[in-house]
C-alpha cells in the first residue's frame, strides 16, 4: 500500500517512523508520537486494520504521552511476510521487536490491543519482552478461542453450519473491491453497532478495504483456529477489558470469559450498542481508559522509581 493511501487527510503526523526487524526478518512499520519522555502507550491494531485505526487515540494522547503504534505484518506499511510468516507466535515476535526498538530497558508502558491486537498480547504473555515492558494492558473487543463457533455474523442458530460459514467468511479469497454504499452497509452490519455514525463507518470501510487480500485471508485462517486461552491465564499484568454489547465478531461472552480468567483483571467495561470496532466507534471511552491506566500504572510507577533512585543516592 502506498504511503498516500496509508495516511489519510488530517491524520496525525508522527514525530518519528521506524522499520523494525522481527525474529524471522519480517519488517514492521512503527510510528511514534508525542514527547519522548512522557508516559508511554503502545497500540496494536486488529485484523484488516492499520495504524490509522487508532487516529482518535493518537490525536488525544500524543499531547502528553509517548504513543507507539505499529502496523501488524501484512497490514498498512508492514510488508506481507514470507512463507510460514503467519501465526500467533509471529505476532508475539513482532510485538517484542517493537517494544525492544522503542522502549529503553526497564521502561514500562500501557499495551493496548484491539481484536487481533489483543490476541497478540495474549500470545506474548509469557515473553520476556512483554513482562519487562508492560505496566498495564487494555484488551478491546477480543477473544481467546472458539471465534468461529461464537461469532454471530451469520444470522442463523449456533451450530456446525454457522461455524462452517463463519470460517468461510474469515478465509474468503474474494477481493473486497472499492468502497461503495452496499459494501459500507455490509461492513457496518458485520463489525459495528447499529447506531454507528456514518463518518465512522466510512473511516472503517476505507481502512478495511485497504488491507491486502493475502494478509486478510491468511490472518483470517489463523483466527479461525485460534486458541490462546492459556495465554490469558499467563497475562500476569494488570489488565482491563472493553467490549461492545452489539459485537458480532467477538460477542461479549468472549470478553466476559477473558476478564474472568485474567490473573490480575481490572474488570470489564461493556459499551452499550457498540460493535466490534470499539476504538473507532467509542473513541472517548477507549481513550479515557488508556489515560486512566497510564496515570495509575505508568506515571505513578515512574514517580515511585525516581523516588527510590533518589533514596539510594541519598544513602550513598
Amino acid at each position: 500500500m502506498s504511503r498516500l493511501l496509508h495516511r489519510a487527510a488530517a491524520a496525525p503526523v508522527p514525530a518519528e517512523e521506524l522499520t523494525v526487524r522481527s525474529a524471522d526478518g519480517a519488517r514492521v512499520h512503527v510510528e511514534l508520537y508525542g514527547p519522548e519522555d512522557a508516559p508511554a502507550v503502545v497500540l496494536a491494531h486488529g485484523w484488516t486494520c492499520n495504524i490509522r485505526f487508532w487516529d482518535a487515540q493518537i490525536r488525544d494522547l500524543a499531547a502528553d504521552h509517548r504513543v507507539i503504534a505499529y502496523d501488524q505484518r501484512g497490514h498498512g506499511l508492514s510488508p506481507e511476510p514470507g512463507p510460514g510468516g503467519y501465526g500467533t507466535e509471529a505476532l508475539a515476535d513482532d510485538l517484542e521487536a517493537v517494544l525492544a526498538a522503542t522502549l529503553a530497558p526497564g521502561r514500562r508502558a500501557v499495551l493496548a490491543g484491539h481484536s487481533m491486537g489483543g490476541m497478540t498480547l495474549m500470545a506474548a504473555a509469557r515473553r520476556p519482552g512483554l513482562r519487562d515492558h508492560a505496566a498495564a494492558v487494555l484488551l478491546c473487543s477480543t477473544g481467546s478461542t472458539r471465534l468461529t463457533a461464537e461469532a454471530t455474523v451469520v444470522p442463523i442458530r449456533a451450530g456446525a453450519l454457522r461455524t462452517r460459514l463463519t470460517r468461510m467468511i474469515l478465509g474468503a479469497k474474494a477481493p473486497l473491491g472499492p468502497v461503495t454504499p452496499v459494501s459500507r452497509k455490509l461492513l457496518k452490519y458485520a463489525t459495528m453497532g447499529p447506531g454507528s455514525a456514518p463518518d465512522r463507518v466510512r473511516t472503517c470501510a476505507r481502512i478495511v478495504h485497504a488491507c491486502p487480500r493475502r494478509a486478510r485471508v491468511e490472518w483470517g485462517r489463523v483466527l479461525a483456529d485460534l486458541d490462546l486461552a492459556a495465554g490469558v491465564r499467563e497475562l500476569r499484568t494488570p489488565t482491563a477489558v472493553i467490549a461492545g454489547t452489539a459485537d458480532r465478531l467477538t460477542p461479549p461472552l468472549h470478553a466476559r470469559a477473558v476478564a474472568a480468567a485474567l490473573p490480575l483483571g481490572l474488570g470489564l467495561t461493556e459499551l452499550a450498542g457498540m460493535g466490534h470496532m470499539t476504538p473507532l466507534e467509542a473513541p472517548e471511552a477507549v481513550t479515557a481508559k488508556l489515560r486512566e491506566l497510564a496515570a495509575r500504572y505508568v506515571a505513578e510507577g515512574a514517580v515511585t522509581a525516581q523516588a527510590a533512585a533518589a533514596d539510594k543516592e541519598d544513602v550513598a
